[in-house]
């Protein structure tokens, strides 16, 4: 029993457990104030499906030995697009939703090539790059949402007539879709089928990829480059590869967080979307050379559980209304320290 619990003590690793207990002892406070518990669990279910595809985005381009991408705002414009076409179209529904993503994948596609082809010639600092690729691209981007032919009155400004809002609300398309199908109550805590199912969905999908032929040869490109062209593995195609996935997932990512937001925010509102989730990924025991499925599971639901209880938990405590001061205090401080982990940890 004793080698046991040592196993799985070292298996899920020491910051977890850290992360898990100030969790627990979090909600157990919560449960000795007027706050639900039932309603802050429900919340996070909602956030750990609405973000977690962003967190399996880091695994390919991890495990293609590109490292952590920073550069996922790339992906994010992609989903924007999609999720804009929709728009324009009033397309309501899972029409909506289904068409928002036929437009993003593509264009996810595309721009996660062009864009490996760049990280492909600055091999060993594809990290740094790709955080200023983000950045301008989100800059970019904000001049093309000014000129941007779309003629729908909900999304452009009312004075002028041209130029898409800052906030777009998607109440009236295809807003909530995959939260409303097939919810349900289990002692006050309600769960969203149909967001987690599909988060689960990408997910299995991604397991079975890592464990096919190419995915194998993709983890062996990124973990021994030198072997891999002894073999015959094309090093750049297999990056490449890896980093597309990785796009498009960030691509489909913002159009499930964003129908179950309720709102896409345009402009500067996809600049810090890569940090959350290198952050989420990396505190579920993945390190910059080595990922799996289960470390963007863990890492997601850790972080946004821990994100959703401890600023109602901090309001109570504290007289006041400070959940954005602790909203920036939790996020940004689990964010620094999952990036001074260099190593991650081991796999559950």
């Amino acid at each position: 029993m004793k080698e046991r619990l040592i196993k799985v003590y070292q298996g899920f690793g020491l910051p977890r457990l850290i992360i898990s207990a100030f969790l627990l002892v979090l909600i157990l406070v919560a449960a000795g104030t007027e706050l639900s518990v039932a309603g802050l669990l429900s919340d996070s279910l909602v956030r750990i499906g609405q973000n977690g595809i962003y967190v399996l985005a880091m695994v390919p381009s991890i495990q293609a030995g590109v490292g952590l991408n920073f550069g996922l705002p790339v992906g994010v414009i992609a989903g924007m697009v999609g999720v804009l076409v929709a728009m324009e179209n009033s397309l309501l529904g899972f029409g909506g939703f289904i068409v928002a993503l036929l437009v993003a994948i593509p264009l996810g596609i595309i721009a996660g090539y062009l864009y490996s082809l760049l990280l492909n010639r600055v091999v060993g600092q594809e990290m740094m790059v790709g955080t200023y690729v983000g950045f301008s691209v989100v800059a970019g981007m904000c001049i093309f949402w000014l000129m941007a032919p779309f003629k729908n009155p909900a999304l452009i400004w009312p004075v002028g007539g041209q130029g898409l809002r800052v906030t777009l609300t998607l109440s009236d398309t295809f807003g909530g879709t995959l939260n409303k199908f097939l919810p349900f109550q289990i002692f006050g805590l309600s769960i969203p089928t149909g967001l987690l199912l599909f988060y689960a969905f990408l997910a299995f999908l991604l397991w079975l990829f890592l464990r096919s032929k190419p995915g194998v040869a993709m983890e062996v490109v990124g973990r021994n480059p030198r072997f891999a062209v002894a073999a015959g593995l094309n090093i750049n195609a297999y990056r490449s590869l890896g980093v597309v996935l990785s796009t498009v997932l960030a691509a489909i990512g913002y159009v499930v967080y964003a129908q179950s937001f309720g709102f896409a925010q345009l402009y500067n509102g996809p600049l810090m979307t890569a940090f959350p989730a290198v952050a989420a990924v990396l505190i579920g025991g993945a390190s910059t050379s080595q990922a799996k499925v289960v470390n963007a599971i863990i890492g997601v639901v850790l972080f946004q559980t821990l994100l959703t209880v401890a600023m109602p938990v901090t309001n109570v405590l504290i007289e006041g209304n400070i959940s954005e001061i602790a909203r920036v205090i939790v996020s940004n401080a689990m964010i620094l320290y999952a990036l001074t982990r260099v190593t991650g940890g081991e796999q559950a």
